[in-house]
């Protein structure tokens, strides 16, 4: 199966291209942009351990496809991983902005660390607008679309808890 990962640090790059083959014997042959790359992965519980390239990570995954939070040797990512299927079905959708999109939740319990943005400003898909403070760790929440700013919901120094609205887009 091809799946389409963009990583959250490269807002509108081009995502990544990884190709998994389950073979009978149930282990993966892996391609990344086309070029075989050597991988073992075990699932224990919520945590993921991956041998790739001789290397070991331990992973924790949150969230649920296509957004995902990874936590890998004590650093969080967000990715958005996009099997084929879910690319198409996207792209054949029209490219008006859904209503998901325009209110921006928080991924996670945390402390508002910072707010970015004021009201009215008009903001880029892939821009920060809150910084959140989750196990000693800040993570930058980003716009999904484009759009004005239309209402914050939180301050700096706010508890929020997972899928609280932090802003609102027009």
């Amino acid at each position: 199966m091809r799946y389409y990962v963009s990583l959250d640090s490269n807002p509108g790059s081009s995502p990544v291209v990884v190709d998994l083959t389950e073979l009978p014997n149930g282990a993966l042959e892996a391609q990344v942009d086309g070029r075989a790359i050597d991988v073992d992965v075990v699932s224990i519980g919520a945590r993921t351990s991956a041998r790739v390239a001789g290397q070991i990570v331990d992973l924790t995954t949150e969230g649920a496809p296509p957004d995902i939070g990874i936590v890998a040797s004590g650093h969080r990512s967000y990715v958005r991983v996009q099997s084929e299927r879910m690319r198409s079905a996207e792209q054949a959708k029209s490219t008006t902005v859904s209503a998901s999109d325009r209110v921006v939740k928080s991924p996670m319990p945390g402390r508002v660390v910072k707010v970015l943005v004021a009201e009215g400003d008009v903001v880029a898909a892939g821009q920060g607008l809150v910084v959140l403070e989750a196990m000693k760790m800040e993570n930058e929440v980003r716009a999904r679309a484009p759009g004005t700013v239309a209402q914050i919901h939180v301050k700096a120094g706010a508890t929020v808890d997972g899928s609280a609205k932090l802003i609102t887009l027009a």
